[in-house]
């Protein structure tokens, strides 16, 4: 193997691209705002990251364009790449039609049903962090939950900030922690780990930020009058699949199991109560696949600019970077942290940050002899921490766009992703080599 040198040079496609897409979005989300349209979303991340290879493919003229061809094959044939690719489809397809056949409106309802009114705030809270593991995606419960919390603190006079807040902590707790979602998918498969073994590391992380949460939120509710919560309409066999499949993702099913399953249960649950028919719920598994189709196309780029820049001498420059900063594990998890967090800043989306972070931590876990699994975790956390609290993440554009409220009013509030980022600190300090 031949030994490669740190080139800080190779590091440039990276930083062209944090040029044209974190410039842009803040040009465009607070210079010169486009009704409408959420700033970070005017240039496609594809075309940064796109303009980002045509600079990495200029670089180092010692390769031929085929052999730089072969370097991106290389990346982008990756076995875990790969199987990444692959779940990213059926996760679609799965979360499109799980959508169309009115599972998550049916589950959320549910536990509505359930909760005390004494206990509304924490258990909002609560039911963002289920239906997120069950969903597999923030966004998606933010979407489905918003609406329904926002009429609740109309009803109640509760403090909308609050119980939005609430929802996003929730919702980043699920996307976390789901072994279905494209942050868990991109986390475990870059580092070779099975997602049940980064749950594990997760769960002790995660654990106590969400006991924490709701506590502060059980005392605040307490110390307020209980709101009246009204009767929500659900059907509890569209709710049955997704708590069978968080069941059988929890057991350590192959997920590719799992949600084959979860598609076919939906499927012939969904028709059976008529939300759904034959064409409804194939076109709906369509859209879903579709709207992975970014995420796929994004992996592909970064794969192959990763690669280059790795041939190139870049990833050794950031590990010559950390090693002369860190000389111990606890100060590689630490760059670990710090590199998917700046990431997160630089792309407003968590899994593109794990997905550019990815590689390098890989190398800092070889390096530091960190478990993968840990990789895996503080890839995945960190990501979810960060993208819960910046204001122009599509989580809190969503969700304050829904709530008739700004994005900014609702940070404050947010004590999960803040108790989960002091969770990640002390696991890091009290890590055994």
């Amino acid at each position: 193997m031949n030994e490669r040198k740190p080139n800080g040079k190779a590091l440039l496609p990276i930083v062209v691209f944090l040029v044209i897409y974190l410039g842009s979005g803040i040009y465009f989300e607070y210079i010169k705002p486009i009704e409408g349209q959420m700033g970070f979303y005017v240039i496609s991340v594809v075309i940064a990251f796109g303009l980002a290879l045509i600079v990495a493919f200029a670089q180092n003229r010692g390769l031929s364009f085929n052999e730089k061809i072969h370097v991106c094959a290389k990346g982008i044939g990756d076995d875990n790449i790969v199987i990444m690719l692959f779940i990213f489809l059926m996760a679609g397809a799965f979360s499109g039609l799980a959508s169309e056949a009115g599972g998550a409106s049916s589950t959320a309802n549910l536990m509505l049903d359930i909760i005390p009114n004494n206990m509304a705030v924490p258990g909002i809270f609560v039911i963002a962090c289920l239906i997120s593991m069950s969903m597999g995606t923030s966004v998606g419960t933010i979407s489905v939950i918003v609406p329904i919390a926002a009429e609740i603190v109309k009803a109640t006079g509760l403090s909308m900030p609050l119980v939005i807040a609430s929802v996003v902590g929730g919702a980043m707790f699920g996307d976390n922690l789901s072994v279905i979602s494209d942050t868990t998918i991109a986390a475990t498969r870059t580092q070779g780990v099975e997602m049940k073994d980064k749950f594990k590391v997760n769960f002790f992380l995660a654990l106590p930020a969400a006991v924490a949460t709701v506590i502060i939120l059980a005392v605040y509710t307490m110390r307020t009058a209980a709101p009246r919560l009204d009767y929500y309409e659900f059907n509890i066999w569209l709710a049955i699949p997704y708590f069978l499949v968080l069941v059988l993702a929890l057991i350590g099913l192959n997920v590719f199991v799992v949600l084959g399953i979860g598609i076919v249960l939906f499927l012939l649950v969904g028709g059976a109560a008529g939300t759904i028919t034959f064409s409804t719920g194939f076109l709906a598994m369509g859209g879903g696949t579709s709207g992975m189709f970014e995420t796929i196309i994004v992996t592909i780029l970064v794969a192959s600019i990763s690669s280059l820049m790795k041939e190139y001498g870049g990833f050794e420059a950031i590990l010559a970077f950390i090693r002369k900063h860190a000389r111990t594990a606890k100060g590689g998890m630490f760059g670990i942290g710090l590199l998917t967090g700046m990431m997160d800043i630089a792309t407003a989306n968590n899994t593109v940050a794990i997905v550019i972070a990815a590689p390098i931590a890989k190398e800092i876990g070889d390096e530091y002899q960190i478990a993968p699994k840990k990789v895996a975790s503080l890839l995945d956390t960190v990501s979810c921490i960060f993208q819960g609290i910046i204001p122009y993440g599509a989580q809190l554009l969503i969700a304050a766009s829904l709530a008739g409220i700004s994005s900014i009013s609702i940070i404050p509030f947010l004590f999960y992703p803040f108790l989960l980022a002091i969770s990640v600190v002390i696991s890091i300090l009290a890590s055994k080599k």
